[in-house]
């Protein structure tokens, strides 16, 4: 005998919501093509221990119009038909996952239970059926209903209990559905912009590297600071180190672009001012706006070591310590302005002597902005950065020892996580070194193409963001 549920009035969606909490009223949609008799929604509600309202609809055109977003739980007539031509509006349009087709020889039976699934994709659905079929049971569960009902053996208490119970593994289905997708999109995230990070080209070249580098955004591997080292054939080392005006994606995306860029037409052969005035033409066609600009800073190192080419667009300048010397601040006094701002801009590159031990710390302003104190409006600044590594140096810090413990401090500083953007690059050039390293083939000419193309993959690894 059918158990079905006598039609109530239409419950407008205002009146309840769809995943309501437990013990809040329940919203049935009752799929029956006989709705006289059996249950009633008072015995339900009594048996549940809270309010269900029923809905009733005869047949699958019908139960279209009454799915809105406060139903929690469909209970279906496995017999019903199918009409050849169904048009319903769902009441949510985002499907958890490709449900699995019904077995061969059980798409029949399960059709009408496969387009309620289609059309209520988050809705816990109940099976209804006078069969008493284990097999078809089991199908039916596996295509994604929430349970199969038999209704010899159905009453209020049962039926309650199994609602109840459908609509809380439904929740649970979905949450975990959703739990899963943001933890692939944040595996994916985190893999995409990885591997835009750089990998610094340096294969046959005695200088050492190390580099930190952690975005201003909250849980982003990318922010608008960039940074790159290559080698050229001739044995030049090239470095450089920038920063685009804001924190956002498209700045992080601006920045890879300018750094790809550099890469390409560094590799090409340019240098100074005709590199960064065409990186200036990228970033002016690449740019959400005309009030997005870029600073920059170029460094070119002799194949012997001994001293560089130095172009600043805006930016900080670098700094240097010399065996025996304090850390000073290269001049900076004939830099030109950021990438964006000028159409007509020039970039002078001045002349820069090394020596022969000496290390390179480039940076970006996120390093020298932060506090030194918690709610202190004083700023680090360049002279309290320089003073800070100077005293690391002091220490016999060098390296990746070195950028660890200065990025520590200006954290501690500021008491706690830095707002902006942090990138910084560090070169070394170490004799003593070079001796226990002995004579290298490559540094006597060009780098050859093989050895070149192996350094992403074997000689060179992208430097560690650091974390909290």
């Amino acid at each position: 005998m059918p158990v079905p549920v006598p039609q109530q009035r239409h419950v407008p969606a205002a009146e309840t919501s769809h995943g309501a909490d437990h013990g809040a009223a329940l919203t049935v949609l009752v799929i029956e093509d006989d709705p006289a008799g059996g249950i009633t929604g008072p015995e339900l509600s009594a048996a549940a221990g809270t309010r269900v309202r029923i809905r009733t609809a005869r047949n699958l055109t019908e139960a279209g119009r009454l799915l809105t977003d406060d139903v929690d739980c469909i209970l279906l007539d496995l017999a019903l038909p199918v009409p050849a031509t169904t048009t319903t509006t769902t009441a949510t349009t985002a499907a958890p996952d490709h449900r699995p087709e019904p077995a061969p020889g059980r798409a029949d039976e399960l059709a009408v239970l496969t387009h309620v699934l289609r059309i209520a994709p988050l809705h816990a659905v109940l099976v209804l059926t006078a069969q008493d079929d284990t097999e078809l049971a089991a199908e039916a569960v596996r295509v994604g209903a929430q349970d199969y009902l038999f209704r010899g053996e159905l009453d209020a208490r049962v039926l309650s209990r199994a609602i109840r119970y459908a609509v809380e593994r439904k929740r649970a289905d979905i949450a975990q559905h959703q739990l899963t997708e943001s933890g692939l999109r944040a595996q994916e995230n985190a893999r995409l912009e990885r591997g835009l990070l750089p990998t610094p080209l340096l294969e046959g070249s005695d200088l050492s590297f190390a580099a930190r580098y952690r975005p201003g955004r909250s849980r982003a591997l990318l922010g608008g600071d960039f940074y790159d080292t290559v080698r050229t054939p001739d044995g030049t080392v090239h470095a450089m180190i920038g920063d685009v005006c804001g924190h956002g994606p498209d700045e992080a995306a601006l920045g890879v672009e300018l750094r790809i860029a550099w890469r390409a037409l560094t590799l090409a052969g340019l240098c100074g001012d005709q590199l960064l005035s065409t990186l200036q033409q990228v970033l002016e066609h690449e740019r959400q706006s005309e009030e997005i600009f870029a600073t920059l800073c170029t460094v070119d190192i002799a194949p012997d070591g001994r001293r560089a080419g130095l172009c600043l667009a805006g930016h900080p300048a670098p700094l240097l310590a010399r065996h025996g010397r304090p850390a000073r601040l290269l001049p900076y006094e004939d830099g030109g302005p950021a990438l964006g701002l000028l159409p007509r801009a020039r970039w002078p590159r001045r002349q820069v002597e090394l020596g022969g031990e000496w290390s390179l710390m480039m940076y970006t302003d996120g390093l020298i902005e932060g506090r030194v104190g918690a709610g202190s409006r004083q700023r680090l600044g360049q002279d309290g950065m320089v003073a800070m590594v100077n005293s690391r140096l002091e220490q016999g810090l060098t390296g990746e020892d070195l950028l660890e413990a200065a990025v520590a401090e200006v954290r501690a500083l500021n008491g706690g996580e830095l707002t902006d953007d942090v990138a910084v690059l560090l070169l070394g050039r170490d004799p003593e070194r070079i001796r226990r390293r002995g004579p290298s083939a490559s540094r006597s000419g060009p780098v050859p193409p093989a050895a070149a193309s192996s350094a992403a993959a074997a000689g060179a690894q992208r430097p560690p963001l650091y974390g909290p």
